[in-house]
């Protein structure tokens, strides 16, 4: 058992005396702090923050870590306040133990509080990397004791390490406690599956020991006759690599037992390459199997040459090259590169990475609406498969697989994201959703003015993007529906023969008090939204009952078409200018504009609080879909010459469907884009001139 005498020896292998000392001193605080608390185990609560901390000092943690380790749950569990640990200790433990202690009911609710707690963890870590660290050593001992509690408290904490801690692991390169969340959350969330592959790789590895070992034996040998000193070991699979590979990859467990894994390990990245061209020559490498992780690190700084060859008899061979550092890199990640101790100009490699990663987060959560939103781009980034994309000047940037040109704006910078308008993939002008792949240099468009496009957000990948989209889109509703709110309440004010000038400002600041509106902005963005009601507000600004006689004082409100997201035109019956047009007041979504006989208005009459006289502004240059049913004959081309007689008449066609056919006749719906009335009849007259068109008809509700 783990006593804090055995502890105190193990640290003098690479802390100083004094320090151990401190480390000794915070053990006793815990201890006094926790006495006469338990585990589910029965065990003295002391044992866990001191194997915490023992997790930590195998990774070699400055004393201060160590430290936070252990008094991590006295604030939480103790009551014993920050000021307290600052007193005793000092400034730098109370902070990372008031870190540590807020993400302490991380996931333990219901959803919006779960994403509240993680965005906590994120800023915690943008502070101080050891909170997190300490975060997951913590998550790290609960695992390896989650035999003590409940199946159902067993099963949530598994499916939140395999959604959160481990790929937060990997995501610092901290490869061997991903490792080990992923085995013991798959044993304690899917505990038939883990023991059936695990009885199932016990037996297959029988049957492969003297194939490993002969594999190893001609590596070994060829090595040796080039001169190159190296260690060279298999790599067993793990249960749950092997598990996800099979559900991911849908293969079966012989498909994935039959790849034989060796890693290589050397003194100097020259040797990798010496390596690599001695096993290439000796078995035949897989074409388009080959990684250089080197030249190219991964997100988490993790480096290795990655190749897959033909061995003996055609066995696949996986091979990793790498040498001793990168080894340690890839097992231990940012926790062996004291971070926290570097200055900004020395960072490199996944110090550096890791940071960027960080402040991404950040960007993310000030751009994200809510909590939820926040955790659900930060998934998204948490299980990147890497492509790596270059700029026009050769600069490095990695992305999920899957991730656009939009993906690669973002995240050079959002204004670029925001601007963007159009790409060249490899000098070639290519559409914003196309897919990109590794090695591609991609050149981003940008236009003053432009906006984002709100279909983006149905390719975009990365998180950043998401975020970026929809907070240009918020803030661009936000200005419309100010502007509209703007109009509306204007034109209102006019029956009372005022303006928005010659309001009392008391009674703008009482209105705004008894609505709970921070400012005057506020309110007419509610108003532009139908979140509240022009009359309404002005009626209590001139201090007049709020339910005067419509008629009395609104005359229609002009569409122009440049309203933008607040005024929408509705689906079911597609009005055009030229149209008698009625308004429907949607809460938050401002105004939809619909043909004064459509059917779906009909129910909304009995509520005259919602209807709102609007119409067509002379100057709509805007265009708008309609939707028109044709019947025709089946003549050779007769669609294609209908597409190019609405081409002709300077119209879109946007979409075309054939709804119904037999032998002789057929039946199209087609919706295309036209300026107004006017022009609608010009095209319906030239589609009548083709032979072979029976009947057309303007579809509504």
């Amino acid at each position: 058992m783990l006593t804090i005498d055995s502890f105190a020896a193990d640290l003098r292998t690479y802390l100083e005396p004094s320090q151990i000392d401190q480390v000794k001193k915070a053990y006793s605080f815990a201890k006094d702090a926790h006495q006469g608390q338990t585990r589910k185990s029965g065990e003295p609560y002391i044992t866990h923050p001191l194997a915490v901390a023992s997790i930590l000092a195998d990774m070699h943690m400055d004393h201060q870590c160590l430290m936070a380790a252990l008094l991590h749950d006295v604030i939480e569990d103790t009551g014993i306040p920050k000021h307290t640990i600052v007193k005793e200790f000092d400034d730098q433990v109370a902070e990372l133990v008031d870190g540590v202690s807020k993400l302490k009911s991380m996931f333990e609710s219901r959803a919006e509080a779960q994403a509240e707690n993680f965005q906590k963890m994120t800023l915690a870590m943008s502070k101080d990397i050891r909170v997190i660290l300490v975060k997951l050593a913590d998550r790290l001992h609960n695992m390896r004791t989650l035999s003590h509690l409940d199946p159902d408290r067993r099963r949530r904490i598994a499916k939140e390490t395999l959604e959160i801690y481990a790929p937060i692991a990997n995501r610092l390169g901290m490869n061997n406690i991903r490792i080990e969340f992923e085995e013991l959350g798959f044993k304690a969330m899917y505990p038939l599956r883990s023991s059936m592959i695990e009885k199932a790789v016990k037996r297959a590895r029988g049957n492969r020991k003297e194939i490993v070992s002969k594999i190893l034996d001609s590596i070994s040998a060829a090595l040796n006759r080039e001169n190159i000193h190296a260690e060279v070991f298999g790599r067993e699979k793990h249960l749950y690599s092997i598990y996800d590979k099979m559900r991911s990859k849908r293969k079966s467990f012989t498909e994935i037992m039959d790849v034989y894994a060796f890693r290589i390990l050397v003194d100097s990245v020259d040797t990798c390459y010496r390596v690599l061209g001695t096993v290439h020559n000796l078995y035949k490498p897989v074409a388009g199997r080959f990684k250089d992780y080197i030249a190219i690190p991964k997100a988490n700084g993790y480096q290795s040459l990655h190749t897959t060859l033909f061995g003996m008899h055609g066995i696949p061979i996986e091979i990793q090259i790498r040498t001793h550092e990168m080894e340690m890199v890839a097992n231990n990640g940012i926790a062996g590169h004291w971070l926290y101790k570097t200055s900004e100009d020395s960072v490199s490699g996944s110090h550096k990475r890791a940071r960027e990663w960080m402040k991404g987060l950040l960007e993310l959560q000030q751009s994200a609406g809510n909590s939820l939103e926040f955790i659900e781009n930060v998934k998204i980034d948490l299980f990147p498969d890497e492509v790596y994309i270059f700029t026009p000047r050769g600069e490095i940037y990695e992305f999920p697989h899957g991730s656009t040109p939009v993906d690669f704006a973002y995240g050079v910078h959002t204004d670029i994201g925001n601007t963007c308008v159009a790409c060249r993939i490899d000098r070639r002008l290519a559409p914003l959703s196309a897919t990109l792949e590794s090695g591609q240099t991609v050149e981003i468009i940008t236009a003053p003015g432009a906006l984002p496009n709100p279909a983006w957000l149905s390719f975009v990948t990365t998180g950043k993007a998401r975020g970026g989209i929809r907070h240009a889109l918020k803030n661009q509703q936000r200005n419309e529906s100010v502007t509209l709110g703007q109009r509306l309440l204007e034109r209102t004010l006019q029956t009372y023969k005022l303006t928005l000038k010659d309001i009392d400002p008391a009674k703008l600041h009482k209105v705004l008090e008894d609505r709970k509106i921070a400012d005057l902005s506020s309110l007419l963005a509610e108003i532009g939204l139908g979140n509240q009601m022009a009359y309404v507000i002005a009626a209590k600004l001139v201090s007049l009952p709020d339910n005067p006689e419509e008629g009395n004082y609104q005359g229609p409100l002009a569409i122009m078409g440049t309203e933008g997201m607040v005024v929408t035109y509705a689906r079911c019956c597609k009005p055009i200018p030229g149209d008698p047009i009625i308004g429907h007041i949607s809460a938050g979504r401002g105004i939809v504009v619909h043909t004064d006989n459509c059917k779906n208005m009909q129910e909304l009459r009995n509520k005259p609080e919602e209807i709102m006289a609007v119409r067509w502004d002379p100057k709509v240059e805007q265009e708008f879909s309609v939707e028109l049913r044709v019947e025709l004959e089946h003549e050779k081309g007769i669609v294609a010459e209908l597409a190019s007689t609405i081409t002709n008449a300077d119209a879109n066609v946007e979409r075309i469907n054939m709804i119904e056919k037999d032998a002789r006749l057929g039946t199209l719906n087609i919706v295309l884009s036209v300026h107004d009335r006017v022009h609608l009849a010009n095209v319906i007259k030239r589609i009548r001139t083709i032979k072979g068109i029976n009947k057309i008809i303007r579809v509504r509700s």
